[in-house]
């Protein structure tokens, strides 16, 4: 039996991944800000810990930490799931909802996984995974500020990667594309109201009409990312970036190639910073 910690465990990603996990005979940690929300949801398993965290609270996260392998003995994957989203050009967004969303996108995703390394390390063994998205490999309009923590959370993923390997961990980055689940909801996703009339015809704001429209019409299917989760974890060699959805599989392709063509474009300027060959210390 495995130990799961897994945040944002109530609704989403986070709900359908703790059944899958329970369903396949391993043991979840389940936190959410009310545990309540995840007795009514799950009811009392034998092997579920419903645990009350607020992920932007640190002495929360350790105390959760420490609960978990107190009740099981160890924590073997770390699912840091727990996010939303903020719609709204990059100008538009206050700071406060600049913030806010860092908080728990960023900081609270590093609050968490601060927590549970230490039991990892002890057991020189472990898996976190962190979900971010294809925003957080592809910029999009309207979602800058949201994609900016996703990229952050993919810059620490691949440092974290390196880092803790030698002590056997694992570290997975998640990027889902547009899955139907609740993201869209008012429940997950915030739209910044201070709108500027200047954006309205620029693909910034005709972005808050195709979410609208796009909500629970997405072409992933969250219940099948949950069982590809549960295939993921128990891979052998599991990758650093790991795709979800057609959509993302084609952003990431094109992403890629428009790289390489502006590389190969600007490579002689790039190049040109560099001190002269002779000049360099043998």
């Amino acid at each position: 039996m495995r130990v799961w910690f897994i945040t944002g465990a109530s609704r989403g990603f986070g709900a359908l991944i703790t059944r899958e996990a329970l369903d396949a005979g391993d043991a979840v940690v389940a936190t959410a800000r009310n545990p309540q929300t995840v007795i009514d949801r799950f009811g009392n398993h034998p092997n579920l810990l419903p645990i009350g965290l607020d992920v932007t609270n640190e002495a929360q996260a350790h105390a959760a930490a420490e609960s978990a392998v107190k009740r099981f003995g160890r924590i073997d994957i770390l699912l840091n799931n727990a996010g939303y989203g903020l719609l709204g050009a990059v100008e538009e967004a206050t700071a406060e909802e600049i913030e806010k969303i860092y908080a728990t996108n960023v900081f609270g995703l590093l609050k968490v996984t601060r927590a549970v390394l230490p039991h990892m390390r002890r057991q020189r063994s472990g898996h976190v995974m962190n979900i971010s998205s294809i925003g957080g490999y592809v910029g999009f309009p309207g979602w800058g500020v949201y994609g900016s923590t996703k990229f952050a959370i993919e810059g620490l993923t691949e440092s974290l990667a390196v880092e803790v390997k030698p002590l056997g961990i694992d570290v997975t980055v998640v990027e889902p594309g547009f899955f139907r689940t609740d993201f869209l909801d008012e429940t997950s996703l915030s739209i910044s109201p201070s709108s500027i009339a200047d954006y309205a015809e620029t693909p910034a704001g005709a972005m808050r009409d195709f979410a609208a429209g796009k909500n629970h019409g997405q072409p992933g299917d969250p219940l099948r990312l949950a069982k590809a989760i549960i295939t993921l974890s128990r891979a052998e060699n599991p990758p650093l970036r790991m795709l979800f959805g057609t959509d993302t599989i084609a952003a990431i392709e094109a992403k890629n190639a428009s790289v390489a063509e502006e590389l190969a474009g600007w490579r002689e300027l790039a190049a040109s910073t560099d001190f002269p060959p002779e000049t360099v210390a043998a």
